[in-house]
């Protein structure tokens, strides 16, 4: 079975300031490196998704399937985006999660599990074409809620020139867990609606 890609994202979020941060919108779309990303959507946050061969209307353990967006022009970002690097979902039993993406064709590739951050948790992750599907969620599962998008990483042409682009309204920029690579997160107060990261390029 060949694993269905990342098609589109529907978010809560303000064209307006994500114009402002450097994204190219037009119509209330951004596109990234082949992804739509609708905004000015209801909901909170990252509210669905459209993958490619997975119904409208497919409930992947709580996480909304939306219809596939008609093919749209790529712009240039002037923050320097490229592409998505990872999209975070968050789950309080990730084995649950698993399954449920295991039944639309989309298999782990790795799991790491770690407890630098507090209570023990694993990282499951996934490829939806060429974004990278990270699965967060505790050691033992905690809960019956459902799964839930939490935020999305891109990746930049030169991160030291989008942190110059950004200003005060990225923190401040450190390694990554990838080596060679590094990340900033954008402070809330940037008013993006969804958490956001940006990450330096591969090393070739």
């Amino acid at each position: 079975m060949v694993e269905p890609e990342l098609l589109a994202l529907d978010l809560a979020a303000d064209p307006r300031v994500w114009s402002s941060l450097g994204f190219a919108v037009d119509d209330g779309v951004c596109q990234v490196d082949g992804v739509a990303l609708r905004l000015g959507r209801p909901g909170r946050k990252i509210s669905g998704w459209a993958l490619e061969d997975v119904e409208a209307g497919a409930d992947v353990d709580g996480l909304p399937t939306l219809p596939v967006p008609p093919p749209a022009t790529a712009a240039a970002h002037p923050n320097g985006t490229i592409a998505i690097d990872h999209l975070v979902v968050m789950s309080p039993d990730p084995t649950r999660t698993i399954q449920a993406l295991a039944f639309h064709g989309v298999q782990p590739r790795r799991q790491r599990k770690t407890d630098m951050y507090g209570p023990p948790f694993t990282q499951t992750f996934f490829r939806l074409g060429r974004p990278v599907l990270e699965v967060i969620g505790p050691a033992t599962p905690a809960g019956s809620e459902a799964a839930r998008f939490y935020g999305i990483a891109f990746t930049v042409h030169d991160l030291d020139v989008t942190a110059e682009f950004l200003g005060d309204r990225l923190g401040r920029v450190k390694d990554a867990v990838q080596p060679g690579r590094r990340i900033a997160t954008l402070r809330r107060e940037a008013g993006a609606g969804v958490p956001l990261a940006f990450m330096s390029p591969e090393a070739q």
